[in-house]
């Protein structure tokens, strides 16, 4: 869980500086990328705890 919100909170700051900052749009995507990634491995983390319990 820790991990997850590491990677949360690096995506929104990557997001923020890709806004601020003039001319890096590209950290904003990968912000925008990472928190999906973060958000897929979460998803198929619990799946995987949730099939074992049964």
């Amino acid at each position: 869980m820790v991990l997850f919100l590491l990677i949360v909170i690096v995506a929104i700051v990557l997001g923020i500086v890709g806004v601020v900052v003039h001319g890096m749009i590209f950290l904003l995507a990968v912000g925008v990328l990472l928190l999906i990634a973060d958000v897929v491995y979460l998803a198929v983390r619990s799946a995987r705890n949730r099939r074992s319990l049964r």
